[in-house]
């Protein structure tokens, strides 16, 4: 299952990866946002060893999503050494999330 990351643990877990990390912003009243993360639960074990997957609640962490301007959610935003590489937004397949991250 993704770990949750907020403001404080977001540049170490993120920014700082070594691997590249997709990052879900998600909000528990989010009805797709739901039904998406069993698949990204299963695009993180499938692919353990060449990709982190992470969540952000943006009920609690408001001040990322301004960051990072998440206007709705879902949105997957997706990082290699640091920098945001691809983004997707609203509810999305099992196939458009391995091609946005290239596995």
């Amino acid at each position: 299952m993704a770990a949750r990351v907020n403001k404080d643990s977001f540049e170490e877990v993120v920014l700082k990866s070594e691997k590249p990390v997709l990052v879900d912003f998600y909000s528990d009243t989010c009805i797709p946002c739901k039904m998406m993360s069993g698949m990204l639960g299963d695009i993180e074990d499938e692919n353990e060893d060449a990709i982190k997957v992470v969540k952000v609640n943006v009920n609690y962490d408001e001040e990322l999503a301004e960051q990072y301007k998440v206007m709705s959610v879902p949105t997957l935003l997706y990082f290699e050494a640091g920098a945001e590489v691809a983004r997707l937004k609203g509810a999305a397949s099992k196939d458009e999330i391995e091609d946005l991250i290239g596995v």
